[in-house]
């Protein structure tokens, strides 16, 4: 047989011999049997919805779009005149309204099965007569593909409980599977005309039909998609905000995670800070040729939380590190009162004062408070000046950042101090990034520890509020998930993050989770029962259910898992 070819306006002929190229498109063979049809010895079975809930909700079809099996899903939706419509919905409410009337008069008690329909239909009239509804049909139909007729059975059956479970309720298109067949097929043709009468609000809630996907051309390799095997790709700092919260229960794969993004924001010439509670980081660093900086009470390496790089002389500036600085003072005291928190604002400016531009430290500001009078004040902080601390912060600054990977290890330190010296680092790290803006992360794990004093968790919530204006974004990791969401500064840190990442939850933190996130019922599902290394990612409006990979290189500079470090 030939086909013409037109190119210029002129006929060629291509010979494809004595093929019929319908062959290379259609079945070589099938078979319709009572409920399947096997077709090119694959067997297939077309159901179709026949019971919906009573009410619909926002994802209400999310288990069967992401129903994880070998289905083709088809979706008939027709808009109804509403001048039909009206006549045959009156006509109905008359039928209710009489049956009702009937029982009453009768003495049986009137249940639910007459007064939902009823009060449902009334209100729908009512809308569609105000021109606020619009009444449409629904029609579903699923095929299943399996390699045996075994199989298939038990697909059907895995399908019709998964459905069941929302008050869905399906049935085999029995001796009609060929008609079914072509409803299915992309030719929009409703041949088996199961119908559901729906109104627009409900139809709404049945789209997107589409299982999400995620994928920014600038963005980084966050992993795969357990919807449809796409690659999950994106641009933290494209987001309204650089800023990220991540939960997940221990050992749910978070640290790895997160060390995935610090590689693939290197290779993106993001500079990466991390504070460090549990030197997770440090092999991290060693391979990559960052820099480690060990914080404890024997360590030669300092942060001076005076010394926080900034321009004394200019007062706007100056005025804002001295908040910061009573946020510290305030940690270092266990906590100020009002009073006291304008005597250390007062003994914090003439420290500065009378350092005449040399790097001042704690213990010139706790002279100050001796000069001042302020004895049992001066008492509190003594430990840091000339007590067993002194040594971790009265000291001037001897560290730098100039490196494109820094992690400060704090692990040595006692838990009673790693809060605070957290909060040391990262007003040092805000202060140099006010300097030199670029595109920087900041990494700080175990953050339910900045939230246990006000002190702490309110100057956190301010530095990821300012972090945007200087391109900074701040990534905070916790398992306490409940911790950061039943805290007022927790939950204004995870308002102030445009990228959430959720890892496995459990029973405990599900709920306050889901609440938080607006998560859907099969969102919560997939949370509590999700694999080590799955996630759900939710940058702004978009829910993505991912599985983070690392490649063969990146693996072994990553991994914590003891049968592979030590095995």
């Amino acid at each position: 047989m030939k086909l013409p070819y037109v190119n210029n306006n002129s006929s060629t002929c291509i010979s494809l011999g004595e093929q019929d190229p319908l062959n290379l498109i259609s079945y070589s063979g099938l078979e319709e049997q009572k409920d399947h049809l096997v077709i090119d010895g694959q067997y297939v079975r077309v159901m179709y919805i026949s019971g919906y809930p009573y009410n619909a909700h926002s994802g209400w079809l999310d288990g069967l779009v992401k129903f994880n099996h070998n289905i083709d899903i088809s979706f008939h939706i027709e808009e109804i005149n509403s001048a039909l419509a009206l006549p045959k919905l009156q006509r109905k409410i008359t039928e209710l309204e009489s049956t009702k009337r009937a029982m009453i008069k009768s003495g049986r008690i009137v249940g639910t099965d007459i007064t939902d329909p009823l009060d449902s239909a009334q209100e729908l009239k009512s809308k569609i007569q105000r021109g606020q509804e619009k009444l449409f049909q629904l029609s579903i139909y699923i095929a299943l593909f399996a390699d045996s007729l075994e199989g298939l059975n038990k697909l059907s059956q895995i399908l019709e409980t998964s459905l069941a479970t929302k008050l869905f309720f399906t049935k085999i298109a029995r001796y009609q599977q060929l008609d079914s067949m072509q409803s299915v097929l992309p030719r929009a043709e409703d041949k088996l005309s199961q119908k559901r009468n729906l109104d627009s609000s409900s139809a709404a809630l049945s789209f997107p039909f589409m299982s999400s996907e995620l994928v920014q051309e600038n963005g980084i390799l966050y992993g795969i998609n357990k919807s449809n095997n796409s690659l999950v790709m994106l641009d933290r700092f494209s987001l309204n905000n650089a800023n990220s919260i991540t939960f997940a229960q221990s050992g749910s794969g978070k640290s790895y995670a997160t060390k995935v993004e610090i590689l693939r924001q290197l290779m993106l010439e993001t500079d990466v800070i991390v504070i460090d509670p549990e030197r997770e980081y440090l092999k991290l660093a060693e391979s990559v040729g960052g820099t480690s900086i060990k914080l404890s009470a024997n360590t030669n390496q300092h942060i001076n939380p005076f010394d926080l790089g900034i321009n004394i002389s200019d007062k706007a500036v100056l005025n804002e590190h001295i908040q910061d600085l009573i946020q510290i003072v305030s940690l270092m005291a266990g906590g100020l009162s009002a009073q006291e928190i304008s005597i250390v604002d007062s003994a914090i400016m003439s420290t500065y004062e009378q350092a005449d531009g040399k790097e001042a430290t704690i213990k010139d500001f706790y002279d100050q408070l001796l000069k001042q009078g302020e004895l049992r004040l001066a008492q509190r902080i003594e430990r840091y000046t000339s007590g067993s601390l002194a040594n971790v912060f009265n000291h001037v600054t001897d560290i730098n950042l100039n490196n494109r990977l820094v992690v400060f290890d704090i692990k040595d330190l006692q838990d009673s101090i790693r809060q605070l010296m957290m909060v040391i680092i990262a007003n040092y790290v805000q202060h140099r990034v006010k300097q030199q803006p670029k595109k920087r992360l900041l990494v700080i794990d175990e953050g339910w520890l900045l939230l246990e004093h006000e002190q702490s968790g309110h100057f956190v919530a301010g530095l990821v509020r300012r972090a945007r204006k200087y391109w900074l974004g701040v990534a905070i990791i916790s398992q306490q998930a409940n911790d950061f969401l039943t805290s007022e500064y927790g939950r204004a840190i995870a308002s102030q993050s445009a990228l959430r990442i959720l890892m496995r939850q459990d029973s405990t933190t599900i709920e306050n989770v889901a609440k938080e996130f607006q998560l859907s019922e099969y969102e919560q599902g997939f949370l509590l029962t999700c694999d080590r290394g799955d996630a759900l990612i939710i940058a702004d409006l978009n829910h993505v259910a991912l599985s983070v990979v690392a490649s063969e290189n990146e693996h072994p500079l990553i991994t914590t898992d003891p049968s592979e470090v030590y095995g």
